[in-house]
């Protein structure tokens, strides 16, 4: 391990403000170099922010990536005796299509010392790297007088191909080993590695597997903030040559961590002003990270958006008052616009939920009634067709009469509409096109019903009390457009669903696989041939906060029209 003092910085980066970027890239350096560090090093394409996706073809972006990192190359008093390991997309002269690098600058010394090269490309899920990036052929050990080190520069991918945790490797190559024995002293590794359940746990096994294969120390500094529908949680971590954690960043917030060889224990700097969201103290751990997750990613979706306020349709249900919650907690409850919108089916329950609900959270809150808007419709559209709507066409009438009031309402008070649908309506349908999916973010989205009760214990439990009333617990679900409907006169309970779901989604088994679950052949049969001819609806669903192994949105592609059925 090198004696002197690394900074893991990692920094919330929007993609395309290379002027604040670099601002970050500034302050985060001054926080580090006051605290005794001489190599401080940030994430993956932190010049540019991540994903930077087809912007990487505009030639006046990738101008303003060069221009940027040579002004931080600059001498000046911030940088002054520092190493900087810095992302950024490179685009050299006479690069081959498509002409782009994903890399990382060592600055040091006035200058661009060295660039590392992204190896390892991935494509899958989220990922569509090889559509922009050109894959180095060779990985880069550079010296750093600064650092006092040897170091090998990576990037997120190329540290994610040991075969002790996939069925076979990712790839032909070991970057990580060519950098050892290039004679990296220490290998350093900078990422923009998206949240999923699980993932930060994985994450440290994986470095410190390739920390312990290869004998020696990781440095490694994680991307934090939302963009657009991904997550990225941060967790950043320096790793020994025997695997183990040496320090680690927190999860979900903007922070410097220095740390190092020299004895002295690490050091957590926070920004002045930056927001934080430290862990609850429920009992259900795993549920309050998705919580905080969410909360992070619907703060920089508006924040990055240009909105400082959402409104939300207030049934009384779970889903809408988790949302209310966590809406609450990202953008503060003054800046919530809680909307109750009964009609003839809404239970007085359900109306006296919703507004105990806005009240504890503070939020500002308002019933509108819309038995006068639905009849009008209702009237007008038997007038025209010469007879009533069919059932589901009716109920439908009332989800979108919501949707236009609540979309009204958005424009009005230029605040972002938050649809509340959560994964298992998304996934089978249950759920109405310019209606209750009108919206700009599908906050829950990827979270299954299950979860959702789980996450709004959560809540409750990081308000230290009843935030989200306990009727909402523990009522039958209903969309409540018809009398006495529960979610379950046309769904599986929940608990089932959701597993098929998971099974199906996330685990990607075949039906025979699902069915020996416990789950009887015609219920898994009907459930993923809801899913398959629901892709429409989902195609036009507002973006979705990626919180699992396998979201609904760019991760998961499926065609609208196709022939396919399960048998």
């Amino acid at each position: 391990m090198p004696t002197r003092r690394i900074a893991l910085a990692q920094v919330n980066t929007t993609v395309g403000d290379f002027a604040g970027n670099a601002a970050r890239i500034r302050a985060a350096a001054e926080l580090a170099r006051g605290a005794g560090a001489s190599l401080v090093l940030f994430p993956e394409l932190a010049l540019s922010g991540y994903p930077p996706r087809d912007f990487l073809d505009v030639p006046e972006f990738l101008e303003r990536a060069g221009r940027t990192l040579r002004e931080l190359a600059e001498p000046a008093d911030w940088s002054r005796g520092l190493a900087l390991v810095i992302g950024f997309p490179e685009a050299p002269p006479g690069a081959p299509p498509p002409g782009v690098y994903n890399a990382a600058a060592l600055v040091e010394g006035g200058r661009v010392a060295a660039v590392g090269r992204k190896s390892l490309l991935p494509t899958y899920d989220v990922f569509d790297e090889t559509r922009y990036f050109l894959a180095a052929k060779d990985a880069t050990a550079a010296d750093s007088p600064a650092a006092g080190a040897r170091l090998g520069l990576s990037i997120c991918e190329d540290i994610w191909n040991d075969k002790r945790f996939w069925q076979t490797p990712r790839y032909d190559r070991d970057p990580i080993g060519e950098l050892r024995h290039a004679g990296a002293q220490l290998v350093v590794n900078i990422s923009a590695s998206p949240y999923g359940l699980g993932k930060p746990a994985l994450r440290a096994r994986m470095v410190g597997a390739a920390a312990e294969r290869q004998g020696v120390p990781i440095a490694y500094v994680n991307q934090v903030g939302g963009n657009d529908a991904l997550v990225f949680d941060g967790g950043s971590m320096l790793v020994g040559r025997d695997g183990k954690v040496l320090a680690q960043a927190p999860l979900f917030e903007e922070a410097v961590v220095v740390a190092g060889g020299d004895g002295a224990a690490p050091e957590l700097l926070r920004f002045p002003g930056a927001p934080r969201l430290a862990p609850g103290e429920g009992p259900d751990a795993e549920a309050d990270e998705v919580y905080r997750a969410l909360v992070l990613g619907l703060r920089d979706y508006a924040r990055k958006c240009g909105f400082r306020s959402a409104v939300i349709g207030l049934s009384g249900g779970i889903d809408s008052a988790l949302t209310a919650a966590l809406a609450a907690d990202a953008l503060g409850p003054e800046n919530v616009f809680g909307v109750a919108m009964p009609s003839r089916y809404s239970s007085m329950h359900s109306r006296q939920d919703a507004a105990a609900l806005a009240k504890n959270l503070g939020l500002r809150f308002r019933e509108i009634m819309i038995e006068p808007m639905h009849a009008a419709y209702l009237a007008q559209l038997e007038g025209a067709l010469a007879h009533p709507l069919c059932d589901l066409a009716a109920q439908n009438v009332q989800a979108r009469v919501r949707g236009q009031i609540l979309m009204a309402l958005s424009n009005e008070e230029g605040s972002l509409c938050l649809s509340t649908g959560n994964k298992s309506e998304l996934a089978v349908g249950y759920c109405t096109l310019y209606g209750d999916m009108a919206g700009g973010l599908a906050v829950i989205g990827d979270v299954p019903k299950t979860l959702v009760y789980r996450v709004a214990r959560a809540a409750n439990a990081r308000a230290g009390r009843e935030v989200i009333p306990e009727r909402t617990f523990t009522k039958p679900p209903s969309a409540e457009l018809k009398p006495d409907q529960t979610d379950q006169d046309t769904l599986p309970p929940y608990p089932e669903l959701d597993d098929i779901l998971a099974a199906s989604i996330e685990e990607r088994l075949p039906l025979e696989a699902i069915v020996a679950r416990g789950h009887a052949p015609e219920t898994v049969r009907r459930v993923l041939k809801m899913i398959i001819t629901s892709e429409y609806k989902r195609r036009q669903a507002a973006p979705v906060l990626k919180v699992s192994a396998k979201a609904f949105g760019e991760g998961r592609r499926l065609p609208i029209a196709h022939g396919f059925r399960y048998e």
